[in-house]
């Protein structure tokens, strides 16, 4: 492991939850686990997973202790807490411009372990969906690549948030007419695969994997799809940061296992919402967090968010 993302993932707590919290909790076709992913990872079979969709902790500087802490509190912090607006309360988000050179070279770094830790345990052909921000996804998608994956395109979620578009700090009327940045309107998920073996045909046939499920015989799986953000039921269910809608997920997990066949991994799964729309399509799937306030939520969200109708 690359000495600088050990400190960090130190730093932020993780790598040292006792033994008890280990076990898996199963329940029909998913299973979840109290763990490190990059433990869990080392210790898990290769050739076991076909498909990965996740949204990871960038840079670690978010989900550290200190950080989550200031969250839950509602000030202060990495987490930009937007105000009210039309009466709802928008849900906090990570402000990657805060991070420090330390911060992305971390950062790098943590994905090129996770990069390095996962090839193995994919079979031949398995796609990975992996969330990032338009200001971080190089340093998300440089490591995949150097450890061998084959970059397969991205998936632009679009969705309207409140990140960007502001003026000038403190100066907002001296220069009413500037913003700093532009308002972001959409979500990139980088799309992975490791290489086939052979033709994708004979990969199809031997691991199930290689390729991506259409929508229908007439229509593809395409790399734009419109999804609002987790609001209502799902964000009452699980009020995760993060929160991912089942509407967008749910296409995800699908597209991910091309024939239904295999386990979809999410090794960072907050509060369970791609393991909830993997059980929801009839789909086996694998998840891991590492924080006990997740993982709690995720135990009692899963089964709910799969039951709502999208």
């Amino acid at each position: 492991m690359p000495s600088t993302a050990r400190s960090a993932r130190r730093k932020a707590g993780i790598g040292s939850l006792p033994p008890l919290y280990r076990a898996a909790t199963e329940w029909g076709g998913y299973e979840i686990h109290y763990a490190d992913a990059f433990e869990w990872l080392r210790n898990a079979t290769p050739n076991s997973i076909h498909a990965v969709v996740t949204d990871p902790p960038y840079g670690l500087v978010e989900y550290t202790k200190k950080e989550l802490t200031k969250l839950r509190k509602g000030k202060g912090g990495v987490w930009r807490i937007p105000p009210s607006f039309d009466g709802c309360r928008r849900k906090p988000l990570p402000r990657f411009t805060v991070l420090t050179e330390d911060d992305k070279s971390n950062l790098q770094s943590f994905f090129r372990e996770f990069a390095h830790a996962l090839l193995p345990v994919l079979v031949p052909g398995a796609h990975v969906f992996i969330a990032t921000n338009p200001l971080v996804s190089h340093s998300v998608y440089g490591p995949f690549l150097e450890a061998g994956f084959e970059k397969r395109g991205e998936i632009i979620r679009v969705v309207q948030t409140l990140r960007g578009g502001d003026r000038p700090k403190n100066a907002e009327t001296e220069f009413a007419h500037i913003s700093v940045m532009p308002r972001s309107c959409w979500e990139p998920w980088g799309l992975f695969r490791k290489p086939c073996q052979g033709r994708v045909q004979d990969n199809l046939r031997r691991w199930k994997t290689g390729g991506l499920r259409r929508i229908s015989e007439a229509e593809p799986f395409k790399d734009i799809i419109l999804a609002s953000p987790a609001r209502g039921a799902e964000k009452a269910i699980a009020p995760h940061p993060s929160l991912k809608p089942q509407a967008f997920l749910r296409q995800l997990v699908l597209a991910a296992l091309p024939l239904g066949a295999g386990v979809i991994l999410d090794p960072f799964m907050g509060s369970g919402s791609t393991i909830a729309a993997a059980h929801a399509c009839g789909l086996r799937s694998v998840g891991i967090e590492t924080d006990a306030d997740y993982f709690a939520m995720a135990e009692n969200s899963i089964p709910l968010l799969a039951q709502l109708e999208v």
